[in-house]
């Protein structure tokens, strides 16, 4: 008989360590993710010739020193993949859709609060060049309004 861990409560223990999408157009893609993920900290860290992985080319993205999310040339997951970055200020989410946009984003979904999903969630969504839904989301509680308190 298997015996099964304890249930873990939110945030303790468990996390998805990588995870990432196929892509047409590797340069392109990176260019995009580049300058899409610059706002939350993220960076290209690392690439890998075909003859390394054995497979594809991959680049690796994110938060020095460890990528956690890879792009890999070839043809594009169907249906299109949806990945959110959780950051801890609503700031963050605004700066990505906008960075997203100029690095030649599709618009999925401006930044806002999204209180069917979660009493604080906040977030935005921008479809990257082969139409994976790339979304940054804050789970923080608005920032109060000093000015409001007066």
């Amino acid at each position: 008989m298997a015996h099964w861990a304890p249930a873990l409560s939110v945030g303790e223990g468990i996390v998805i360590d990588h995870t990432g999408v196929r892509v047409s157009d590797l340069a392109k893609s990176k260019a995009f993710y580049r300058a899409a993920l610059a706002p939350i900290g993220y960076q290209l860290l690392v690439e890998f010739p075909a003859e390394v992985t054995g497979s594809d080319e991959v680049a690796g993205f994110g938060v020095p020193p460890k990528a956690d999310f890879w792009v890999a040339a070839g043809a594009p997951n169907k249906p299109p993949v949806h990945v959110a970055f959780r950051v801890s200020e609503r700031a963050r989410v605004d700066a990505f859709h906008a960075a997203a946009l100029t690095a030649g984003g599709r618009d999925n979904g401006a930044p806002g609060p999204r209180p069917h999903y979660h009493a604080d969630y906040y977030g935005a969504f921008v479809l990257d060049p082969d139409g994976h839904n790339i979304e940054v989301v804050c789970r923080e509680p608005a920032p109060l309004d000093r000015g409001a308190l007066r």
